[in-house]
């Protein structure tokens, strides 16, 4: 239950972060939505052993960073539940390929490696990016401009619906558990023998609530598409911002690799 409360927090404190008047923030949505997008072409672009090309790449999220007023801490505590998934990925990778490509001292250093560490890197480059992204925009913004890019509508309702209503899942999760906790004082955890009987529960809980919240949607007017109220209209300094970090983008890419030449 505790953890479920720490999740319900979390994505409070998300929400939260969006809200604040900083001057990020502020930027148009578009533009920072294809600025990440941007920054992650660019990192997936990079050679599976081109490590020493990414490590510069630091410098977007930690200038988002700076600008949001987000620690790299923060960061790192919002993301620390995929990490695992993304060592996994490439875990297997320094026993496929053993193509040793150079020595560090004594320590023979292997392609199999080398790619696992850029695998690594590009995916907490490219989950951090994401964060800061919801971080200073909101999904609301982010649905927006996504709508803007003439993504079809029945993706973006199905992503913010998905996004906006995990909480009231995660309530009807909590709720279950604690009807569960108070029937069985002193255990530890749920008995896997009535691990069905409640997931039944969550199930039947959770189509009853979405019913009742498909019936307020409609009653609000709702017809299948997303309104934000007080669109915000792109300035200059939006388009300057997207082509400033595009511009930054691109010297990263190829100017840097000229120079080392």
């Amino acid at each position: 239950m505790a953890n479920i409360k720490d999740a319900l927090f979390e994505v409070h404190e998300l929400e939260e972060l969006a809200l604040r008047e900083l001057e990020i923030n502020r930027v148009h949505p578009l533009a920072k939505l294809l600025t990440t997008i941007s920054y992650m072409i660019l990192v997936v672009s990079y050679y599976k052993y081109d490590i020493w090309g990414l490590l510069p790449l630091f410098i977007y999220p930690m200038a988002l960073m700076k600008l949001s007023e987000i620690s790299l801490k923060v960061c790192f505590r919002k993301i620390r539940g995929i990490l695992p998934l993304i060592l996994f990925i490439g875990l297997f990778n320094p026993f496929l390929d053993r193509e040793v490509l150079f020595m560090a001292g004594k320590i023979p250093i292997t392609g199999g490696i080398l790619s696992f560490l850029t695998l690594f890197l590009k995916g907490v480059y490219c989950l951090v990016a994401s964060f800061l992204l919801i971080a200073t925009t909101g999904i609301e913004g982010v649905c927006y401009s996504l709508r803007i890019l003439k993504l079809p509508g029945i993706l973006v309702n199905q992503f913010l619906l998905t996004y906006r209503y995990i909480t009231v899942l995660m309530k009807e999760a909590n709720a279950v558990y604690q009807a569960y906790s108070l029937r069985a004082p002193g255990e530890k955890g749920v008995k896997y023998k009535i691990w069905g009987s409640l997931l039944g529960q969550l199930f039947l809980r959770s189509i009853d609530r979405a019913g009742n919240l498909y019936e307020s949607m409609l009653l609000r007017g709702f017809e299948g598409e997303y309104y934000l109220t007080g669109k915000p209209k792109a300035e200059s300094k939006d388009y300057a911002y997207f082509l400033l970090w595009a511009g930054i983008f691109l010297i990263l890419r190829v100017g840097i690799r000229y120079l080392i030449k």
